[in-house]
């Protein structure tokens, strides 16, 4: 089992990192260790509530909900991602949100993982390059068209 919990870990940080290395390579707030790590905490959360307390569980006299530890990572995961976003008054600018949001769905592929749901874990994953990169794709389109 120990060897399987291995396992989910290692898959969250790689499919953190991969993540977080387009962040890095768009020089954004957030990149590769911190989209690491989160993956990686999020999936050791996640298998520490659901088998970390087994031998507390089999008592008969309480009721123990697994998910509280990973509702509790969702909430955790604002205030980190709030740290991201920053409104700049003198131009009416908010940036950081598209990096709050990997932040935050990194986290949840991290709960995937820690679940031990690779394929939904990997295929968003996919999911969020492929919205990473069609977003930088139109913007440089819509750009492209602005300049001329």
């Amino acid at each position: 089992m120990e060897f399987e919990f291995l396992l989910r870990i290692f898959c969250a940080a790689i499919l953190g990192g991969i993540i977080g290395l387009e962040r890095e390579y768009r020089a954004k707030e957030a990149g590769f260790r911190t989209h690491f790590l989160v993956a990686l905490g999020s999936a050791l959360f996640m298998i520490v509530s659901a088998y970390g307390f087994s031998d507390a569980m089999n008592n008969e006299l309480q009721r123990w909900d697994v998910s509280r530890v990973a509702a509790q990572v969702v909430s955790g995961i604002g205030f980190i991602g709030a740290g991201t976003i920053i409104f700049r008054k003198a131009e009416n600018i908010v940036s950081g949100l598209t990096t709050a949001a990997g932040l935050w769905v990194t986290a949840a592929m991290g709960l995937a993982c820690g679940g031990g749901m690779y394929v939904l874990a990997i295929g968003s994953t996919v999911m969020v390059l492929l919205g990473l990169e069609a977003f930088n794709y139109f913007l440089h389109k819509f750009d492209k068209h602005r300049k001329e």
